[in-house]
C-alpha cells in the first residue's frame, strides 16, 4: 500500500470518526459541523501540517552562512540520494533527535535538534541525516505529519468534549454515556492514528539512509548514542505534543513507559542489529 494512498485513507477515517464523534455530541447539527470541520481540517493538514510542527518546535531555518558544515553535509547527502536540496532546521533541544516533514519532497524540510549535532560526530550525524532523508525519498513525511496534526486534533476534541459536554438539538444534554465513550475512544483514535504509520518505514528508512550515506554503521553507531542519551533528557515540546513523537528518529519521550501496542518506533537494538547486517552484506 503506497503512501499516497494510505494518506487519503487516513483522511477519510479521519472524517468519518469526527462524524461520529459529532453525532453523539449534538444529533445532526453536531454531525453537520464536525464533517466542515474534518474537511477543512484535512485541507489545512495537506497545505500547513509541515509548517505546524517546525513552529511547534521553533524550528530555525539555516543555510550554508548560517550553518555552513550541517547544510553542506545534507545537500551532499540530498544530491546523493537524487532529491531537491530540501530547507534545513535547528531545534535548540538538548534532547539529540531530528525528524524530516513536507508534503513532498520538492517541499520538505529536515530538522535537528542542537543536542544531537553536539554529541554526534561528523560521520555519525550523517547518517541520521540520510535516514531522514530516506524518509523524503519514500515519501513517509506527509502521512506522519499530517497523522501527527490530525491526532492533535483529536485529542483536543476529546478534552472539549470532556470540559463542555453536548446538547442534541432540543437543548437536552447528550447521554452522559456517550461523552464517558468518547472521552475513552478519542485518545484511542489518537494513538491509532500514530499507528497509521507502520513501525516498518523506520526499518526501511535505515535501510535507505545507509544506502543514501553509504555507511550502514555509522546510523547504527548514532542510533545507539541517541537510545542511550534520550532516555536521560527530556524534550518537553515532544511531552506538550506526544502526537509528534513518532515523527522523530528515536521516540524523545524520555523515561515514559509505552507498551507494545502503542510503541511508536521499532526497537533500537533490533535497529542496530539490522544495520550491522547490512555493513556484513556489503562488505
Amino acid at each position: 500500500m503506497n503512501n499516497m494512498f494510505k494518506t487519503a485513507m487516513l483522511m477519510a477515517g479521519f472524517v468519518a470518526f469526527l462524524g461520529v464523534i459529532g453525532a453523539l455530541i449534538g444529533g445532526k447539527s453536531g454531525l453537520l459541523l464536525a464533517l466542515l470541520f474534518a474537511g477543512g481540517m484535512n485541507l489545512f493538514a495537506y497545505w500547513n501540517s509541515d509548517q505546524m510542527v517546525l513552529r511547534m518546535y521553533n524550528a530555525q531555518e539555516v543555510d550554508a552562512r548560517s550553518a555552513p558544515e550541517f547544510y553542506g553535509m545534507v545537500a551532499e547527502l540530498a544530491q546523493r540520494a537524487g532529491l531537491p536540496m530540501p530547507r534545513v532546521y535547528v531545534i535548540h533541544e538538548d534532547q539529540p533527535n531530528a525528524f524530516a516533514t513536507g508534503r513532498d519532497p520538492e517541499h520538505a524540510a529536515v530538522a535537528a535538534t542542537s543536542g544531537i549535532m553536539r554529541m554526534l560526530d561528523y560521520r555519525e550525524l550523517r547518517g541520521v541525516m540520510a535516514h531522514e532523508l530516506a524518509h523524503v525519498r519514500h515519501r513517509d513525511t506527509l502521512i506522519s505529519t499530517i497523522s501527527a496534526t490530525m491526532a492533535g486534533a483529536v485529542s483536543a476534541l476529546a478534552n472539549f468534549a470532556m470540559f463542555f459536554g453536548g446538547r442534541d438539538e432540543s437543548g437536552r444534554p447528550v447521554n452522559p454515556l456517550a461523552g464517558i465513550l468518547l472521552a475513552i475512544l478519542a485518545p484511542l483514535a489518537a494513538s491509532l492514528i500514530q499507528m497509521a504509520i507502520s513501525r516498518a518505514r523506520e526499518f526501511e528508512a535505515d535501510r535507505g539512509g545507509a544506502e543514501i550515506s553509504g555507511d550502514p554503521l555509522a546510523l547504527a553507531s548514532a542510533l545507539q548514542k541517541i537510545e542511550y542519551y534520550a532516555q536521560g533528557i527530556a524534550m518537553p515540546t515532544a511531552q506538550a505534543h506526544p502526537e509528534t513523537a513518532q515523527m522523530m528518529i528515536i521516540n524523545p519521550l524520555a523515561g515514559l513507559d509505552v507498551g507494545e501496542l502503542f510503541r511508536t518506533h521499532p526497537h533500537t537494538e533490533e535497529r542496530i542489529a539490522r544495520l550491522h547486517a547490512i555493513a556484513r552484506g556489503v562488505g
